[in-house]
């Protein structure tokens, strides 16, 4: 009837259009989806290839839902009549097509991963405003408990890979949000009451319970944008998930800075990040969901008929070297490499920079540091929109390189305003943290159909280890000086410089929007 036409067909009552015409044959078919598995086979060009996949008698573990079997079915529908019945539509004009079925769920899911990895970053970094404070309270050196935390974070990325693949989104991530609220309250005690912390052997072992969480919602935004997002969302959402943990950095230097100049002040802000973990944690245990009801794309539906038994697929190393070896993958690589150990190189170094500069006031520099932050934030929030409607990945990362490039070498100067060293801050994260997601996406699309989540997983473990290594480099560095730049900046300038050079080699086909361009789910360019 009518309802039933509206629900499986929904496009033809809003849009007012009827280019395919629907027989019985058709209905039979969709109602099929119901009591049967459907025999699919799907055609997509692939440069000069051809390549064939069917899910005939499927094992039961990666079988469709039912409802994605009748989406499974109108698709076909669609294709088979697409050139069939145009009405007034002239032979030579192609019919616009069906919009994706979106869901607003998708927003409340990206919401929970950026602000989950907003919380974790904020408990990595959060006594980097304060240290004289820590080192007085604990007679510890602050960087050595960021370190055990980057370092347990490293070991954890070998873990998530195998956790998400085994049981998709919702059960890992939920999983890390409660991690790491046990975590953050290990490390403040009951929130808001007395004014002592715990011992120190107690606050490091919190700490290192929120890096196993980490990983989880570093690693799965890709993941998350191809399995809740349209096409034309992917890099805008990836772009907000990976770069969300900088507002949590921004929020250490602010909060941090007014609140971790005591025991009694650190005990109410590390209350404060305890609750809020634990705020999210209950919030994503019932609201966080694993996938929608039917996929946002024709690559997610594709990759959803061919799942297969994860028990019989790569462990994650493997996936890795597998990686290593397609056609395109390392100069995306290279360049979310570049961008991590620029962001966190300059970070580093920032204060110094400033200081050299003259500025000196404390609230300034950290005005500054959190600005810097945000701006990797909403530089990747706007690079990542406009790469999400022209699908030029080279194109702007290049560009972002030769800013970055710019922003080092002016941020290197000693004797420039103090304006113009607070405005070359700002550019380098504006240009260099985009960097990141649009290249996060461009792995994805290049290496179609493997899996997003091990794709990240590598590129966070390479970025991590090369800032790890990079950072005492450009501290040996900063001991020597040519032409008025001191060797930080030099070995910077050199980084980014090869990597553009290299980048801009870059050739291989997006994969992963070819087959969302060829069938139904994506409009038209002429629609």
């Amino acid at each position: 009837g009518s309802d039933t036409r509206a629900f499986l067909f929904p496009s033809q009552g809003r849009l007012g259009h009827d280019h395919a015409t629907i027989t019985a044959e058709d209905m039979q078919l969709a109602t099929t989806g119901f009591k049967a598995l459907v025999v699919s086979t799907a055609t997509h060009r692939r440069g000069a290839a051809m390549r064939k996949t069917s899910i005939l008698a499927m094992p039961a573990a990666s079988r469709l839902p039912w409802s994605r079997l009748v989406v499974v079915s109108l698709i076909r529908i669609r294709q088979r009549h697409r050139n069939v019945s145009l009405h007034s539509v002239p032979a030579d004009v192609e019919p616009p097509c069906n919009p994706p079925v979106l869901y607003p769920q998708r927003w409340v899911q990206l919401a929970f991963l950026a602000l989950l990895a907003l919380v974790s970053d904020l408990v990595c970094f959060s006594i980097s405003a304060t240290p004289e404070a820590w080192t007085k309270l604990f007679n510890q050196d602050p960087a050595t408990l960021i370190d055990l935390f980057l370092f347990t974070n490293v070991f954890a990325c070998f873990l998530e890979p195998y956790m998400v693949k085994k049981f998709g989104l919702r059960i890992p991530i939920v999983g890390a949000a409660l991690l790491m609220a046990a975590g953050c309250a290990l490390r403040s005690g009951v929130p808001f009451v007395g004014e002592q912390l715990p011992q120190y052997a107690t606050i490091v072992a919190g700490t290192m319970l929120v890096a196993v969480a980490q990983p989880f919602f570093q690693c799965t935004p890709p993941l998350l944008s191809a399995t809740w997002f349209a096409p034309n969302e992917r890099a805008l959402a990836t772009a907000v998930a990976i770069n969300f943990n900088q507002v949590g950095i921004a929020a250490a230097f602010l909060l941090g800075g007014e609140l971790g100049r005591s025991e009694s002040g650190l005990k109410e802000y590390f209350g404060i990040i305890t609750v809020a973990s634990v705020v999210l944690a209950t919030g994503a245990l019932f609201l966080f969901q694993d996938s929608p009801p039917t996929p946002p794309s024709m690559s997610a539906l594709e990759k959803a008929e061919n799942a297969g038994d994860s028990n019989n697929e790569p462990n994650f190393p493997e996936q890795a070297m597998a990686l290593f070896r397609t056609p395109g993958f390392i100069p995306p690589l290279a360049a979310f490499v570049t961008s991590i150990a620029v962001t966190n190189v300059v970070g580093a170094f920032m204060e110094q920079k400033l200081v050299n500069a003259g500025i000196t006031d404390q609230g300034t520099i950290d005005v500054s540091g959190a600005g810097f932050e945000i701006a990797i934030v909403i530089g990747g929030i706007i690079l990542g929109g406009l790469v999400d409607q022209n699908k030029e990945y080279k194109t702007v990362t290049l560009v972002c390189l030769a800013a970055t490039l710019g922003g080092v070498l002016v941020l290197g100067q000693s004797s420039l305003p103090r304006a113009a060293v607070i405005i070359a801050l700002i550019a380098i994260g504006t240009f260099a943290g985009p960097v990141q997601p649009i290249n996060a996406e461009l792995a994805v699309e290049v290496t179609y159909p493997a899996d997003e989540n091990a794709i990240e997983a590598v590129q966070q473990l390479c970025g991590n280890l090369a800032s790890a290594l990079l950072v005492p480099l450009c501290e040996w560095a900063a001991g020597f000086s040519s032409n008025g730049l001191r060797g930080d900046t030099i070995l910077l300038l050199l980084i980014v410089s090869v990597v553009g050079v290299y980048f801009s080699t870059f050739s291989a086909p997006l994969l992963r929007s070819q087959v969302d361009s060829e069938n139904c789910l994506v409009p038209n360019k002429a629609s």
